[in-house]
Parts: C-alpha cells; sequence; structure tokens
C-alpha cells in the first residue's frame, strides 16, 4: 500500500513538472520565430544615450576645452622649446590660470607645503638631513678658503635669509662665501649653503644673484639630495642579490661600490629635480620681492660666459644648463601662475657697493699669491772678462756667487 502512494505521487510530481515545462515553452514560441522569416539582415540600431547626440542637426559636440597646465605649451604664440627667445620679457600673471590651493602651484601657500617629505621616497628625517649635511660641511671647510669680510657676508647671507623666509624649507640655513674665481653656487642638505666670490663678481644686478641662490635654495626645500640618496639605497638593495649570488668578499665590495657616489647626489640632480628646483625657486625670488625675470637672463648669460671663456663656470653649475625647454616652462611659470605686481627690486646700490669691495679684496688676494708663489726664474750666468794679454781673470765674488759651477784642470795634472 505505501509502495503504491509513493508512486502516485511521484506520478504526480512528474507531470506538474511536465506541465510547468510545456507552459514555459509556449511563452518563448512567439519570439523566437525562424531568423529567415522575421528577423531582419541587420540588427536595428541601438537608441542613443541622452546627451550623446547632437540637437536639431548641431554639430557633434567636441570635449570641452581644458586649461593647460603650467610648462607644457607655449606663451603667447612662441615656438616650440627649440626655438625660445631667452631675452623674451614676460609680465607675471600675463595669462594667469586658476591653481589648486595648497599644490605645488599656489604661490600663495609657499611655506606651508611639504615638496618631497619624508615617505617612499625620501628615507630621510629632516634632523637625518642636518647630520648628513653638517659631515660633509665639515669635510668642505677644512680644505676651502673663505671671504671672512663682515660686510661682504653680511649682505650675501641677507640675501638668502630672505629667500629662505618666503620658501618652503623648514630647516636653518648657515650662508658662507668661498674665495674663488669660479661661478658656483651649492647647498647641502639640511641648509649648508655655500656661495662662491666668482657668482657675485659676474652678476650684474642683485636679482641675478638672489635667483641663482633661489634655484639653490629650492634643492633644498624639496629634499632632492635625501631623495637622490633614497634613489641610491633602493640601487643598493637591488645589489643585495648579486652580493649573495657572488658571495665572498667580491660580492662585498661590490656592494660597497655603489655607495662611493652617494656625495655626489649632493651636486648632480637628475633633470627632474633640476626642472624642480627651476619652477620653486622662481617661486621663491619673487616672493622675496626680486623681478623673476632675472632668473632666465643670468643662466643665458652664464652660458654665453662658458663658451667665450672656458672654464670661469664651475663644472658642477655648468652640468645642468638651462636648456631650451627649462627656459620655456619658466616663461610659462612666470606668465601664468605669478600674480602681477606694481614693482620688483632688480637691483640695489649696496649690490653695487658690495661687489666693488669684494673685486678689491680679491684683487689684493691675487697680489699676495703672486708675490708668495714660488715660481721658476731665470738668472743671467757671470761671464768672465779677458785681459790684453789674453789671460782669463774671474769675476767678483759678489758677482759669482749664484753663477753656475764650472770645471777647471788641476795644476798637478799635464
Amino acid at each position: 500500500m505505501r509502495a503504491v502512494q509513493a508512486a502516485s505521487k511521484t506520478i504526480v510530481l512528474a507531470a506538474s513538472a511536465l506541465v510547468l515545462a510545456l507552459g514555459s515553452w509556449a511563452q518563448s514560441s512567439p519570439s523566437s520565430a525562424p531568423p529567415s522569416s522575421t528577423s531582419p539582415s541587420n540588427p536595428p540600431a541601438a537608441q542613443p544615450a541622452p546627451g550623446t547626440t547632437p540637437v536639431g542637426g548641431d554639430t557633434p559636440a567636441s570635449a570641452p576645452s581644458k586649461q593647460p597646465a603650467p610648462g607644457t605649451t607655449p606663451v603667447g604664440g612662441d615656438t616650440p622649446a627649440t626655438n625660445v627667445n631667452p631675452d623674451k620679457v614676460v609680465e607675471p600673471g600675463s595669462q594667469k590660470v586658476n591653481v589648486k590651493p595648497g599644490s605645488i602651484d599656489d604661490v600663495n601657500s609657499v611655506g606651508n607645503r611639504d615638496i618631497g617629505g619624508r615617505g617612499m621616497g625620501n628615507w630621510y628625517s629632516t634632523d637625518g638631513e642636518i647630520k648628513m649635511g653638517k659631515q660633509y660641511a665639515m669635510e668642505i671647510e677644512k680644505s676651502t678658503r673663505f671671504i671672512t669680510d663682515p660686510v661682504v657676508t653680511e649682505y650675501v647671507n641677507r640675501i638668502g635669509q630672505n629667500i629662505v623666509k618666503n620658501s618652503d624649507c623648514k630647516v636653518p640655513f648657515t650662508i658662507k662665501v668661498i674665495d674663488s674665481d669660479e661661478i658656483n653656487a651649492f647647498a647641502l642638505p639640511g641648509g649648508f649653503f655655500y656661495v662662491n666670490s666668482g657668482l657675485v663678481l659676474n652678476a650684474d644686478e642683485e636679482a641675478e644673484l638672489a635667483g641663482v641662490m633661489a634655484h639653490e635654495t629650492a634643492h633644498v626645500c624639496a629634499h632632492h639630495a635625501a631623495r637622490e640618496m633614497t634613489r641610491l639605497n633602493y640601487a643598493q638593495i637591488g645589489m643585495v642579490p648579486v652580493m649573495i649570488f657572488v658571495g665572498g668578499w667580491t660580492g662585498y665590495g661590490i656592494y660597497e661600490g655603489s655607495s662611493i657616489a652617494i656625495p655626489v647626489a649632493f651636486m648632480h640632480f637628475s633633470r627632474e629635480f633640476e626642472a624642480q628646483a627651476d619652477y620653486l625657486g622662481v617661486q621663491y625670488m619673487y616672493r622675496a620681492g626680486y623681478d623673476p625675470q632675472a632668473f632666465i637672463s643670468f643662466f643665458e648669460k652664464v652660458q654665453a660666459l662658458e663658451k667665450r671663456k672656458p672654464g670661469s663656470v664651475a663644472k658642477v653649475f655648468a652640468d645642468h644648463p638651462q636648456t631650451p625647454d627649462r627656459i620655456l616652462h619658466s616663461q610659462e611659470e612666470i606668465a601664468r601662475i605669478l600674480p602681477p605686481r606694481d614693482q620688483y627690486t632688480v637691483t640695489t646700490s649696496e649690490f653695487d657697493d658690495v661687489k666693488a669691495r669684494l673685486a678689491r679684496i680679491e684683487n689684493k688676494r691675487r697680489l699676495t699669491d703672486s708675490k708668495n708663489g714660488a715660481k721658476p726664474s731665470l738668472r743671467r750666468a757671470g761671464t768672465s772678462t779677458g785681459d790684453s794679454t789674453g789671460s782669463s781673470t774671474t769675476s767678483t765674488p759678489s758677482s759669482t756667487d749664484d753663477d753656475k759651477p764650472t770645471l777647471h784642470r788641476r795644476d798637478d795634472q799635464n
């Protein structure tokens, strides 16, 4: 009996499933006609989404115009970067664009930005950078002669401190003037800044000196040396597998040898960092009140001077010249992100006085060096004079003290 009931339940369930299947097939059969009889040869075009097609025969909608980022396109119809006119005077704010507040383009946020701060790209803290810079500053000062005149050093220090005050740097600066004819300036991590006297003497205006000092200050503010060191550290980490694979002292030597050029990171920066130092340097000298156009003109002057008088520019300073692209980007920056001002500082009478004073110090140093220098000199040898009989007489003792020794035949020899 139970078996019969179970079988009947099974039959009922199977019948129900069959009815449901037939119902679903019946509902779908009208839309599944053979494609040869009802379906078109080409499928109907999908309806466009609202707002994607022209209205009333209008021309297709063009993409919305976007303001170019500073430093990407020529200014005022300039030719491409290879034909940039470095003498062109660009007025600040002449092509003003909107910038993101607090970004590297926002001049009004200078001092409140942390550019290149500690992180994956910079392993060094501020204290670590100061300690590192102080170590190398001590090495430099052991073998360097400085200008100690208080008028010159105070003036150059005041120019630099004014720029630092209007920058993004978070460290105090120590600025010294090196007694050297080379055109050069460099800053170590932690704010140890050195300016060659040759840079001051070859600048025609105070704004030109300020522009170079602003560029070097930007390297410190953006932690470029620490970031270069971090890249070298990554390279050292990449050398560890080599050391393990080679093994022994050979592998250790390869690993140690890769760190020899670390101090060079304080002098040589990548093109990316040099361009960023240009960008920030223009902002800093502008904030300090100087004419930003002097930044471009002086670097062009330095390049021309190096061609005319090779060796007058320090190699480190000349390794990263103001290429046409960098000149163009500086012109764009001046035109687009610097607000216009009524007046700028170009030069001062104090600059002329300090420059003349420094020239006198340099001339005096050259005279002192020439007197103390052990340079070779020629002396005329004493000559013997003959009498009327043909016998020779020797010179007086006073005239023969410096003569060369001569050989004579001994009297006891035939």
